[in-house]
């Protein structure tokens, strides 16, 4: 259960069914907030036509563990109040957007310009005060009924977040998060977006042999703006069907902030089935939302004294809290490289290594300089790749797409795979 959170009035199963809206007409709702004489008031006024299952839950949702909790039962609509403690309250509307494509309305009995705008950047679309009018309600019921009727295949669940993060810069995490994110492409069924945040001269475009107008800078700058639909004309799209939001290609200025980013990975999230982050060998992420959203976390390191110690330090000491969710990568792996032998390696990382990917310098330099991804080449550290991907896509072999290649030249790694017409 959750710490600090009590079910207020709640059915007897903690994990409903909400009705699905589109076929019902209904909207189901969920209020979030610690003041129960709030809760009882704000829930009183939602009764009419088009209201659904009403839960209301005593307590915030800070963080993304919690909100999950909630979030899974599929609510077309949750309120947050904010007046108990705004700044759990701002943290709960970001972690819900982050993993539902709810309408999140905030409410207060404030009538504070700050603190609409401070809702509305943590991603709320509405913000209703205290008293609630039927009519307001009313209104605001019917505007989220329209959109989801707008949109009947409208996802509840949020894509899957996997981050690539380096234990010292070098240690391939481009390389590795770029063939892993086009691995991801051939799930016929899912659409996969590579975020690079290794800010300011990350090299995902290079890598992929893309040119890009609009960065993630720009996506941070204009955090307030930032919806599936302007997130879209962000990006770039690779042949295999990856989208790509790439790194500057200047050297701007820049400074994480964290609300931004998480309004990012909010969107992102909602968008695509798989959202791939390339986040360099930076460590300021752990100030944002990207970890504890994180389904899977790849620490890529290689076999050296300064990585293996770095890897220890992020195993121990930065990242210890996701350790369940952390999988360590060996880039460049060969057997007692520099004299240091597989035992030696665990016993510096702490935790055997999940993936070894080999050395193989001239498939890499031959990507690198063609702009070419390996990861359907019949090469060993291609066929490491996609199991990493299959392993999280569930998809098996015989079901990827065929021939996303189309006319990629390999040079002597070239595969023999016809072109999908119209693909």
């Amino acid at each position: 259960m959750l710490s600090a959170v009590e079910i207020a009035e709640a059915d007897s199963s903690p994990r409903m069914a909400i009705p699905a809206s589109v076929e019902t007409g209904k909207v189901s709702i969920a209020v979030v907030d610690p003041d129960r004489h709030e809760l009882k008031e704000v829930a009183g006024t939602l009764s009419g036509e088009r209201t659904g299952a009403i839960r209301v839950v005593q307590g915030y949702l800070p963080t993304a563990k919690d909100a999950a909790w909630l979030t899974d039962q599929g609510f077309d609509m949750i309120l947050v109040g904010l007046d108990s403690d705004p700044r759990k309250a701002l943290s709960t509307v970001e972690s819900v957007c982050a993993l539902s494509q709810a309408t999140v309305v905030a409410f207060s009995r404030q009538a504070n310009q700050e603190l609409l705008l401070d809702a509305m950047r943590s991603g709320a679309r509405e913000f209703l005060r205290l008293p609630f009018s039927p009519a307001e309600v009313s209104e605001a019921i019917t505007r989220v009924a329209d959109r989801i009727q707008a949109s009947p295949n409208l996802k509840k669940t949020s894509g899957k977040v996997l981050v690539f993060v380096g234990a010292k810069g070098g240690a391939g995490v481009t390389t590795v998060a770029c063939n892993y994110a086009v691995a991801l492409t051939q799930d016929p069924q899912k659409k996969t977006l590579l975020i690079d945040f290794d800010l300011p001269l990350g090299d995902a475009a290079l890598d992929l042999g893309l040119t890009c107008e609009y960065s993630t800078v720009d996506a941070l700058r204009e955090a307030e703006r930032l919806d599936s639909a302007f997130l879209s004309r962000l990006l770039v799209r690779h042949s295999s069907g990856l989208s790509l939001l790439s790194a500057p290609g200047r050297f701007p200025a820049v400074s994480v902030d964290e609300h931004a980013v998480n309004k990012l990975l909010a969107v992102a999230c909602n968008s695509f089935d798989y959202v791939v982050i390339d986040a360099g060998s930076r460590l300021d992420w752990t100030r944002t939302q990207l970890f504890d959203l994180a389904s899977r976390i790849y620490l890529v390191t290689q076999v050296g004294v300064p990585e293996l110690r770095n890897a220890n330090r992020m195993v121990t000491g930065s990242i210890p809290a996701y350790g369940h969710k952390l999988e360590i990568v060996i880039n460049r792996y060969a057997p007692k490289q520099m004299g240091i032998d597989d035992d030696a390696i665990e016993r510096a990382l702490t935790k055997a290594p999940h993936w070894q990917i080999p050395n193989d310098y001239a498939a890499v330099r031959e990507m690198q300089n063609r702009a070419e991804p390996l990861a359907l080449a019949d090469l060993a550290i291609a066929r490491v790749i996609r199991k990493m991907a299959e392993q999280v896509s569930g998809v098996p072999k015989n079901e990827r797409k065929k021939g996303f290649l189309g006319n990629f030249r390999l040079g002597k790694y070239a595969l023999s795979i016809s072109p999908v017409t119209g693909h």
